[in-house]
């Protein structure tokens, strides 16, 4: 997944209301959208290095939208809107050993009355959803952590793939870590423990995980390596 533009490098100033930034670029502070409803624990630290990318709407309010902090010299993607232009691309190009024979890939596909998975695959044989999950957390060194806060909608998700599952469909969770330092992927218990065991009964129920690592260049974000989970 390639940005559209060269992104421009900044400071970060602070975050507040959850989608404003203020950033320093140069000797100017900007404010700017950011695209991620999570925490972002450990990531906001004043003087932080981060990248921007600019918008020449002139519909729109904020010219600035935030992409990657750095954090301990290593960049995290923090976009959530991004996470699946990343899986498609990843999808198309065959990356994802688990899907490389489906050539059937449509996004944001309907189920039940008030869910949609991000992506359906399927063949002749087979019907495939899977959610994506953005991951940005990581506390200890190596080893990266979904959610870093308490998610009801990841809740929500694990319970109507085990229901999808039940009517004829193979089921999976695909995260993704925006970050390209990290070994290990674990749930975060400690922070929202009903989102683990509801995982961890799902598991159990047919529902497959999935975790792979991005790799960071000038010009975009790529799905990376396949990163080894098992549930505790």
């Amino acid at each position: 997944m390639n940005f559209e533009k060269t992104l421009i490098p900044g400071e970060l100033v602070k975050r507040y209301k959850r989608f404003f930034v203020d950033v320093k670029i140069h000797n100017t502070t900007v404010t700017a959208h950011c695209p991620n409803t999570g925490s972002m624990f450990g990531l906001l630290n004043k003087g932080n290095k981060v990248w921007l990318s600019k918008n020449d709407n002139p519909k729109r309010k904020l010219k600035y939208t935030l992409q990657i902090i750095e954090q301990k010299n290593k960049k995290v993607g923090i976009n959530t809107h991004l996470t699946n232009k990343i899986v498609y691309e990843a999808l198309t190009d065959k990356r994802i050993e688990s899907f490389k024979n489906f050539d059937n890939i449509q996004t944001e596909v309907k189920f039940g009355e008030n869910t949609r998975f991000d992506f359906f695959l399927s063949t002749k044989k087979q019907k495939v959803f899977i959610e994506v999950k953005n991951v940005t957390l990581s506390r200890t060194e190596g080893v990266a952590e979904f959610p870093d806060t308490i998610t009801s909608r990841g809740q929500k998700h694990i319970n109507e793939l085990v229901k999808a599952n039940k009517e004829g469909y193979q089921v999976y969770i695909l995260y993704v870590i925006q970050r390209d330092d990290c070994q290990k992927f674990e749930i975060a218990k400690d922070i929202d423990s009903k989102y683990y065991e509801l995982l961890e009964k799902a598991v159990k129920k047919n529902l497959k995980v999935l975790c792979y690592d991005c790799k960071f260049t000038s010009k975009g974000i790529k799905l990376n390596h396949e990163i080894k989970f098992k549930i505790k």
